[in-house]
């Protein structure tokens, strides 16, 4: 299914951040550009590297009015564990969204039902909670945070600029497109 254009539907999780568990929902997520990082399972191989390669990229996200939700099958208590166990994820200070029922999952389509588990999706939200970018890997396929932030200011961009275009490699503040015949056949 495509998910482009489809909006966040409502819900209740338990996040675990900074020490704390809180409870998020749907408006929690409104107002801000928001990054859905779907994965596997705590306390496995390929997924604290992720989560510590957001945490070292966590600054620039903030600065693009942008906050990163980590999700997975576990309970906030395991994510508690999780963070204080390992260095990786001891790095994180965003939320650590608890999914054990698989709402976000399901909603978005990454649960492997057979595993329990999520696959690694991303998604990149607008302050109005509508789906913007949306990319899926294989379990063992991890993914970097440069080119999820990449891809968040680009949208951000044509967000913004509704009548300009970026390229592929595209980097913020570099040079977009602007669609129309006078580029036809000349790229």
């Amino acid at each position: 299914m495509n998910y482009i254009g489809s909006v966040l539907p409502d819900f209740q999780v338990n996040a675990f951040q900074n020490g704390e568990v809180n409870s998020l929902t749907r408006s929690d997520l409104m107002g801000h550009w928001s990054i859905l990082f779907f994965y596997p399972a705590d306390f496995s191989f390929v997924c604290p590297t992720e989560l510590g390669d957001l945490a070292d990229h966590y600054d620039a996200f903030q600065q693009a009015d942008t906050e990163i939700y980590s999700i997975s099958e576990d309970t906030e208590f395991v994510h508690q564990a999780w963070h204080e166990q390992s260095a990786e994820v001891g790095k994180v200070t965003y939320p650590m969204i608890a999914d054990p029922a698989g709402v976000l999952a399901r909603h978005y389509d990454v649960l492997n039902e057979q595993l329990g588990q999520a696959y690694r999706g991303v998604s990149i939200l607008d302050p109005q909670g509508t789906v913007r970018s949306y990319t899926v890997n294989d379990m063992g396929i991890g993914r970097n945070a440069g080119e999820i932030l990449r891809t968040l200011q680009a949208a951000q961009f044509v967000a913004e600029h509704g009548d300009r275009v970026c390229p592929a490699n595209w980097h913020a503040g570099e040079q977009t497109l602007k669609p129309g015949t006078d580029l036809v056949g000349k790229i």
